[in-house]
């Protein structure tokens, strides 16, 4: 197992951890979660023996085979699957070990390392390689390309890829789905929720972490600690915990405010002043409780914008693309002041292609886009990043699109995102991706958009930003169209979704499960037309037999599937009353009396209840999700 033991490490005088202890046993998947900052990439570096702890030990097994995402791609010319094959070191070493034996001559040598070969499914890892590449969104025709022929963010799936490749006990995955797109990330979660290893992940995407993370450690004030479940279970006992320490930190301060009252009235009093001195000692040893801070350090909003016209946008019989090769075809939309559209579809389908098309980036091949009076479009995508001048604060940035607002109302509202103090006024060269996205994100904001383009909007940004995002856009009295790999941001911000696929843009009727769905199914009939078949395509007798044994695969498929819906449905009735009665449960913990003497026995009765309720709701989830697992594999057998 992995263990941290009283450990602690300073990176430039910063205390990051201090006196930090955690087991984490083989085959967790644990979800890494904390501010930005808080030492989560750094916890990496010192479980790849990049760094060292101060004080206290580390111990990570001495047979495990590390496997982590490298942060950079040189401009290689080796291919992209033999670049993805590099990540099996031992198979790459016995490659190099057969022909060192084969120019030796040496028959025995070469037998043994065959059969070594075979034993780690060196003859099937060109294939598996192949199934990843593809998985994370390579085309075939992409394999044999160099490494240096693709893009930055191309290079980031291919040293994912790598990392896949590798047959380790334990991944480290930073972010891994900054630079994929939805149906990409759902490839992923289903390939780690089936990693046989110990999985540590950094993510700021909660779908990701409530599907694949059976613990949750969360980095906060130098310490770590660790939750089990995944992050939505994370959140609730986190809040119980916030609310017991808010109610012991009151608590302690009624106690302190009563100590001190006496120590001020009674110190000069010779009859009191013994009883004084020990109230000072007291005070002097008391441990204090912090008070629990939760809110998010982000605070922000769309100002309602100054029109808004309706439709503000109708694209009638539009083609676009790039030069002579059309992307899309007979484009039908109307945008009205209300529409809150996402876009679907599987990756290079043209959805920023879309985007730039309404943004006006792009012109239209054929047909055409008639706009509102008064239409003024928000746009946001991740070239913008590069657009920000380095050598420019974040206040100077806002200046220039507003000369005649006061220097401390632009305060105010860089300040909503992050940008205090001193930070407002440093040059933006030195900032992450994430600060770089919230300033994008501010200068759009700024400008009262009344449409609004997101594309990728939450790439950078940590689940804090996300979720004041997130309410700011429920919020937003304008029209939205947004396309995201965050299915939570998708959830919760859109009405309905259009699909973008197959050189169309058409109305998706269904939700995110149903799109998995259709992604499945995509794949299942790309499989079947790539099958190999007869040159004659088979006589009518062999057609024949075929459709029977379908028919009767289809008929035992449904025999199998029916227990499993209805025990999914009674699974997913106790989940919702699970779910009520702990929404109920954190509601009652939530009252500051309850926490007074006179309630004790109430309040431990309720949290015993607690306990019992998310106990039971994570073993019901559990079975849901292998229930829910075994329905989809019927489905891909059918």
């Amino acid at each position: 197992m992995l263990t941290l033991r009283q450990l602690s490490l300073q990176r430039g005088g910063k205390p990051l951890f201090d006196n930090v202890s955690l087991t984490v046993h083989p085959g967790w998947k644990v979800g890494l979660t904390g501010a930005n900052g808080s030492g989560k990439s750094t916890l990496f570096a010192l479980l790849r023996d990049e760094l060292h702890p101060d004080t206290g030990d580390l111990d990570v097994p001495p047979r495990w085979t590390l496997a982590h995402v490298a942060q950079e791609t040189p401009a290689l010319p080796t291919p992209a699957l033999e670049f993805v094959l590099d990540g099996d070191a031992e198979l790459r070493q016995i490659e190099r070990d057969l022909l060192a034996a084969e120019s030796a001559h040496d028959g025995t040598r070469q037998a043994e390392l065959h059969a070594h070969f075979d034993t780690i499914d060196g003859y099937s890892a060109r294939a598996r390689a192949g199934k990843l590449m593809a998985g994370l969104g390579f085309a075939t025709d992409q394999l044999e390309r160099p490494v240096a022929e693709f893009s930055g963010g191309w290079r980031v799936r291919l040293n994912l890829a790598q990392a896949l490749m590798c047959r380790s006990d334990l991944l480290l995955l930073d972010e891994p789905t900054n630079h994929l797109d939805l149906d990409a990330v759902l490839w992923l979660e289903q390939w780690l929720r089936a990693y046989p290893g110990t999985l540590l992940l950094i993510s700021h995407d909660r779908d990701v972490l409530d599907n694949i993370a059976d613990h949750i450690v969360h980095i906060d004030q130098r310490r770590l600690t660790l939750y089990t479940g995944n992050y939505a279970a994370f959140e609730d006992q986190r809040a119980a915990r916030l609310a017991l320490q808010q109610a012991a930190y009151e608590k302690q301060q009624r106690e302190i405010t009563h100590l001190e009252s006496f120590i001020t009235r009674f110190r000069a009093k010779a009859t009191k002043a013994k009883q004084a001195q020990s109230r000072i000692k007291a005070l002097e040893r008391m441990e204090r409780i912090a008070a629990a801070h939760v809110d998010s350090p982000f605070t922000f909003g769309f100002a309602e914008p100054a029109r808004l016209p309706n439709p503000l946008l109708a694209v009638e019989k539009v083609a676009v693309g790039y030069g002579e090769r059309t992307i899309l075809d007979n484009v039908n939309l109307v945008i009205s002041s209300g529409a809150r559209l996402g876009l679907l579809g599987p990756n290079g389908a043209g959805k920023s292609t879309l985007i730039k098309l309404l943004a006006g980036l792009l012109p239209p091949l054929a047909g055409r886009i008639e706009t509102g009076q008064g239409l003024a479009i928000g746009y946001f995508a991740q070239h913008q990043l590069e657009q920000l001048r380095p050598d420019w604060s974040a206040l100077r940035h806002l200046q220039k699109l507003d000369e005649r607002a006061s220097e401390q109302a632009l305060r105010n509202f860089i300040g909503g995102f992050g940008f205090n103090g001193d930070r407002a006024l440093e040059p933006v060269a030195p900032f992450s991706g994430g600060e770089k996205a919230r300033l994008a994100l501010a200068l759009l904001i700024w400008q009262r958009p009344n449409l609004l383009l997101l594309d990728e909007p939450t790439n950078h940004l940590d689940l804090d930003m996300r979720h004041a995002l997130t309410l700011a856009l429920q919020d937003y009295q304008g029209a939205l169209i947004v396309v995201s790999h965050d299915r939570h941001l998708l959830r919760t911000v859109t009405d309905e979704f259009l699909l973008v696929a197959e050189g169309r843009a058409q109305p998706f009727d269904g939700d995110l499960d149903d799109y998995r769905n259709w992604l499945n199914e995509q794949q299942r009939a790309a499989n079947r037309d790539a099958a190999p078949t007869t040159s004659n395509g088979g006589n009518t007798v062999e057609r024949r037999e075929q459709k029977r044994q379908d028919a009767e695969r289809r008929q035992q498929a449904a025999v199998k599937r029916k227990p499993l819906e209805q025990r999914l449905k009674k699974l997913e009735q106790r989940m919702e009353q699970l779910h009520g009665e702990q929404t109920r449960l954190h509601d009652e913990l939530l009252d500051s009396a309850l926490y007074e003497d006179a309630h004790k026995n109430r309040l431990k009765e309720l949290l015993l209840r607690k306990a019992q309720v998310d106990k039971e709701l994570e073993e019901i989830e559990g079975e849901w999700l292998e229930a829910q697992e075994a329905l989809e594999t019927l489905a891909r057998e059918d």
